[in-house]
C-alpha cells in the first residue's frame, strides 16, 4: 500500500552524501593505549538530505536544546538513536526520530552537531 506522502523521489533528486557509523555493539579499555574504544564498525556511505533545523525546532525537547549547529536528515534507510554520522567534515550524532512512517516513505532525524575538538568519530 502506497504512503500517503512519498519523498523518495525529492530525496533522490536533492540528496547528498553523507557517511554514517554503526557500532558493533562492544566497548571498553585498550589496555596497551588506555582508550576507551566503542568498537565502530567501518564507515558506511549514505545519501539523504541535510537541513538547517528552523528556527521554531531550535527550542527544548526531551532530549536536550537544538542549536543552530544542528541538522535535519531525512533518510530512506533507518538509522539509530546516537549513531554517529559525518557530513562535510563535520560530525553529529542521531538525537531522535520523527516517527511518520504510517504516512511517509522516508525515516526523519535530528543529528546534534559535535564539536571538532572532540575524538574522531
Amino acid at each position: 500500500m502506497a504512503k500517503q506522502f512519498e519523498f523518495a523521489d525529492f530525496i533522490e533528486e536533492f540528496q547528498v552524501e553523507f557517511t554514517s557509523f554503526k557500532s558493533s555493539g562492544t566497548s571498553g579499555w585498550d589496555r596497551e593505549t588506555g582508550d576507551f574504544n566503542e568498537n565502530v564498525v567501518e564507515p558506511t556511505p549514505m545519501v539523504g538530505i541535510i537541513l538547517p533545523l528552523k528556527e521554531d525546532e531550535i527550542q527544548y525537547a526531551p532530549q536536550g536544546t537544538y542549536s543552530v549547529k544542528d541538522k535535519k536528515l531525512y533518510t530512506l534507510e533507518p538509522l539509530e538513536i546516537q549513531q554517529k554520522i559525518e557530513y562535510k567534515s563535520d560530525r553529529y550524532v542521531v538525537q531522535s526520530f520523527k516517527d511518520y512512517s504510517e504516512y511517509a516513505d522516508v525515516y526523519i532525524y535530528y543529528a546534534a552537531w559535535r564539536d571538532k575538538g572532540e575524538k574522531k568519530v
